[in-house]
């Protein structure tokens, strides 16, 4: 049966192919300032120029618009620019959470509780994992300020691998196609990068957690995800952050991959449960 992943991505593809206009630069560009501003308590020009890769008149002009606009506020004392109680508005129009969110809150935070660190829950979209939850705001050590509608890879961060690792079989396929880990002729030999990928995903659903790759930004800090799994499908990720200075790999993978799985296995229960009540009702 394919999956509805599988339709949507196509549907997805073929609303983007039918797109007849480019986009608007500048509103695109300031857009995606505001996004790094909201990761941030304060950020100066310089680091927004390091982050988005845009030319620091570009930034300032629309930092300008911005503030004009009332998003932004720039405090001489604290040496940099921060995002107002305004943003709040762009999102009022935004509501409900995914199903996986709804069961899956008080398990996070239970979670941050015990152990401090951060818990996120994420779910796919396209061909990445969004964060969709965040106990960030509970937690006193997390190595990120706003995690929230942040869009990882399915290949190098933990949230998105724990997915790729245990959707199933077709809709694994399909994303690996996606992202360029696949030849498109069957019968071509897989390269070094999708035999490493492969071999991956196989340690990873052995294991029944994944980590972060070493290599990807912020090396200071790590995650250890795990699937929620509910009828045939991934329905999400857990995943809890720490730094790397706290624990080695495997001192944190025996503190919290039992607890993150037991959670995991609770918030899809209960989700389940819920879909159960619905159909009744």
């Amino acid at each position: 049966m394919v999956s509805s992943t599988f339709i949507r991505i196509l549907g997805q593809m073929e609303e983007e192919r039918l797109v007849s206009f480019l986009p608007i630069r500048s509103v695109m560009r300031t857009l995606e300032i505001l996004e790094e501003l909201n990761k941030n308590r304060v950020s100066s020009i310089r680091h927004l120029h390091l982050k988005t890769k845009l030319p620091k008149p570009t930034i300032v002009r629309a930092l300008q618009t911005l503030l004009q606009a009332g998003y932004v506020t720039n405090d001489p004392r604290q040496a940099g620019y921060q995002v107002t109680s305004k943003v709040n508005s762009l999102s009022a129009g935004f509501h409900g959470d995914p199903l996986v969110v709804e069961v899956g809150r008080a398990q996070a935070i239970a979670l941050t509780k015990k152990f401090t660190w951060p818990a996120s829950i994420a779910t796919i979209e396209k061909t990445k994992v969004v964060v969709r939850y965040s106990t960030i705001s509970d937690s006193p050590n997390s190595p990120f300020h706003a995690t929230v509608n942040m869009s990882l890879t399915l290949d190098k961060h933990a949230l998105g691998l724990s997915y790729l690792a245990f959707c199933p079989k077709n809709e694994q396929e399909i994303l690996m196609r996606a992202l360029g880990h696949l030849n498109m002729l069957k019968g071509n030999a897989l390269n070094e990068r999708e035999i490493l990928l492969k071999q991956s995903l196989q340690r990873i659903h052995q294991q029944g957690f994944s980590e972060r790759n070493p290599e990807t930004e912020p090396r200071s800090s790590n995650t250890i995800a795990v699937p929620i799994i509910g009828e045939n499908r991934v329905l999400g990720t857990l995943g809890l952050t720490y730094f790397r200075s706290a624990y080695n790999s495997f001192e944190a993978t025996q503190k919290f991959v039992s607890t993150l799985q037991k959670a995991a296995k609770s918030i899809s229960k209960n989700a389940q449960e819920l879909v159960k009540l619905a159909d009744f009702d």
